[in-house]
């Protein structure tokens, strides 16, 4: 049986259905998300189908996921993890609670969990992901307008606006069918690009007091004071910054330091052509071979992942002259 017919098949026999995203979300994990909730209900209105994770103001635009579930209501339930590569990235810690999980994810399949698996770390997003197979079953499933919108604006995100390289023929074919539904394309492209006029300011930040190194490698640290001195609170999400470095010509790979809560950093690392996803991993992290993340327990950490980094580039340079 095919993986797309096997996930409808378990979907049916559960009464209850409970979705869940990664930490800190983006709009491709939102998007595939919400998206799945709204193509459940709308195809089976006789089950209880619910997404849950921590509630972001900067998404509302998209749409919320359900707050206040009881834990009682993960008994028997069927758990989907979507668009979170690892167990410990999955917002909301009760998803170990439900009957069964599946999980339907585009990042390398590092931690394999979950009853039921749908990897494709080839895919542009898991909103593709999610999309395909609606496209297998859609003779017995039903795709809101606002369903589309979602998994449009995942795929949006998570492409760059179709520019980075996990773009396909299908992640385009796609995007097509999915603005044949009743949805503004334009408003979904403005409210991914737009920026408040603090962000901007930050963006501006970046780009005087970004450190470029001989080798393409650059960096930058971010430490609670500094996002709000420019009136930005510490929990405001960053993200919008964080491909910036990649505009500048001489910019090969880059990681920018995000202080959390808890005095660690969050590293965000992107490359334009040497992989990092293992330099990630050397750190408690991971993700797709130019877009990665992992955390910096303090300032020796932070110098150490320059260091690695520089050296990677460096040496990915010597090979291609």
């Amino acid at each position: 049986m095919a993986i797309e017919t096997a996930i409808l098949e378990e979907i049916k026999k559960y009464e209850t259905i409970i979705i869940h995203r990664h930490q800190r979300p983006d709009p491709d994990c939102i998007g595939a998300q919400l998206a799945l909730r709204d193509i459940l209900k709308a195809s089976f209105p006789d089950k209880k189908v619910l997404a849950v994770g921590k509630h972001y103001p900067g998404f509302d635009w998209m749409g919320q996921a359900d707050q206040d579930v009881a834990d009682e209501v993960f008994q028997d339930a069927l758990v989907i993890v979507v668009d979170t590569a690892n167990q410990p990235r999955v917002d909301d810690e009760r998803w170990q609670s439900g009957k069964a999980v599946i999980k339907i994810d585009h990042h390398p399949n590092d931690d394999a969990f979950g009853d039921l698996q749908w990897v494709l770390d080839q895919a542009s997003s898991t909103s593709e992901i999610i999309y395909d197979w609606y496209d297998v079953n859609s003779a017995e499933l039903t795709m809101p307008d606002d369903a589309a919108r979602l998994l449009y604006a995942g795929i949006i995100g998570d492409t760059g606006r179709f520019m980075y390289p996990a773009t396909s023929a299908n992640t385009f074919a796609v995007a097509s069918k999915l603005l044949t539904y009743n949805f503004s394309m334009t408003a979904v492209n403005q409210a991914e690009d737009e920026i408040s006029p603090a962000m901007a300011k930050l963006s501006a930040y970046v780009y005087q007091n970004l450190e470029i190194l001989p080798s393409g490698a650059a960096y930058l640290k971010l430490t609670d004071e500094i996002v709000e001195s420019f009136g930005l609170a510490a929990k405001d999400s960053t993200s919008a910054v964080v491909p910036l470095p990649g505009k500048i010509t001489s910019v090969v790979a880059w990681a920018i330091f995000v202080e959390s809560k808890d005095q660690t950093f969050r590293i965000r690392l992107r490359s334009k052509g040497p992989s990092i996803n293992e330099l990630a991993k050397n750190h408690g992290g991971g993700g797709h071979a130019l877009a990665s993340g992992a955390t910096a327990h303090d300032q020796a950490e932070i110098d150490q992942v320059i260091h690695e980094l520089d050296e990677l580039v460096a040496n990915d340079k010597g090979e291609n002259e």
